[in-house]
Parts: C-alpha cells; structure tokens; sequence
C-alpha cells in the first residue's frame, strides 16, 4: 500500500501562483509514475499532468501546459504541483496519484493504483 496526502491548497486570486505538495508513505515511493488530477464540482476528474519514474520525463494537458510544473523529490517520496498564473476556472479539488507503470493511458483515472485524499484549490477573481 502506498499513501498520499495532498497540502497546499487554499485560496488565492487570479493570476496568483499556489504549490501543492504530495507526501507519499508505505511501500517505497521508487517505480512509481506520479500524477496529479482535479474535480471541479458537477465535474469528471482531469488529468493535469503526470512525471515518470523512469527518466523523470513529465506530459501536461493543454489546459495547464505552460502554467503548471510537475516535479518529484524521490529522497522525500514528494510529489509537487507548482500552479502559476492561476484563473477562477482552475477552481478544483486537486488529487495526486500514483501508478505503477502499465500500458494504460496516462489520462486514464485506471492507470493509477493509489490516490490522495485531496486538497481544494480555490482561485477568485
């Protein structure tokens, strides 16, 4: 079992920066591909962006290309979400994963094994 807990979040205004952080415990942290998703309300969950275990090699959606970074401090079994140039529509409650390399689309919620309980980002505008 590996588990996540989500930090971080919290209320900021538009355009303002917010990080998340993602601890990770149990069984070791290593060969784990690491994902971050969101769920606004009345909303499906979305694929933010994921970083590999292997190569440390990251992909993004296009709605947060270039606005956030995903980064893993594997000594800490850390994951972070550094969200800039925040918009009211990134209103979310924000979830890490983590998922044992598979041959399942990084998109898919069913490439992960372990999800975090979450942590509501609220941007106003």
């Amino acid at each position: 079992q590996v588990q996540l807990v989500e930090s971080g979040g919290g209320l900021v205004q538009a355009g303002g920066s917010l990080s998340l952080s993602c601890a990770a415990s149990g069984r070791t942290f290593s060969g784990y591909d690491m994902a971050w998703f969101r769920q606004a309300p009345g909303k499906e969950r979305e694929f933010l962006g994921i970083i590999m275990w292997s190569g440390g090699r990251t992909y993004y959606s296009d709605s947060v290309k270039g606005r956030f970074t995903i980064s893993r401090d594997n000594a800490k079994n850390t994951v972070y979400l550094q969200m800039n140039s925040l918009k009211p529509e990134d209103t979310a409650v924000y979830y890490c994963a983590a998922g044992w390399p598979k041959s399942v689309n990084y998109y898919s919620l069913k490439r992960y094994d372990y999800w975090g309980q979450g942590t509501q980002v609220t941007v106003s505008s």
